[in-house]
């Protein structure tokens, strides 16, 4: 594995939106390594679970097979470990009560894909600048 401080972790089932990402991710140069988590409970096992791993960010999306983003969200921050892990929902979904409901699970961002690829890649851009360069993260 690259180094850790620059490790994001995308939690994304859809596969277009996955390679989206990561495409704009890594043209603007943000990121060593990123993995993915296709569903919740993978994404849930790869933070919580025995061989953790620890991100500087998670990018998560709410629509996902087997557990949805909110209940990664709430084990996240239920984890001694990952409970001040920053995680940024990055989500299609334009509900209030999908945003009222993040922020109560203690969401550090909510942020709505944007449909076309350039604001989609500006987006990201900026994201990714945010978190891996500016936002000064707890220690582990």
């Amino acid at each position: 594995m690259t180094d850790q401080t620059k490790l994001i972790l995308l939690v994304e089932d859809d596969p277009d939106h996955e390679a989206l990402t990561i495409r704009a991710l890594k043209k603007s140069n943000m990121a060593n390594d990123i993995r993915v988590a296709r569903d919740g409970e993978e994404a849930v096992q790869l933070l919580c679970g025995p061989d953790a791993i620890k991100p500087q960010v998670v990018l998560l999306d709410l629509k996902l097979p087997k557990l949805d983003g909110l209940e990664v969200l709430k084990r996240i921050r239920e984890c001694n470990e990952t409970r001040m892990l920053p995680v940024v929902v990055l989500t299609s979904s334009d509900e209030e009560r999908d945003v009222v409901r993040s922020y109560q699970l203690g969401v550090n961002s909510y942020i709505r894909k944007p449909v076309n690829f350039s604001d989609f890649a500006e987006a990201t851009r900026q994201l990714g600048m945010y978190w891996l360069v500016l936002n000064e993260c707890p220690p582990n």
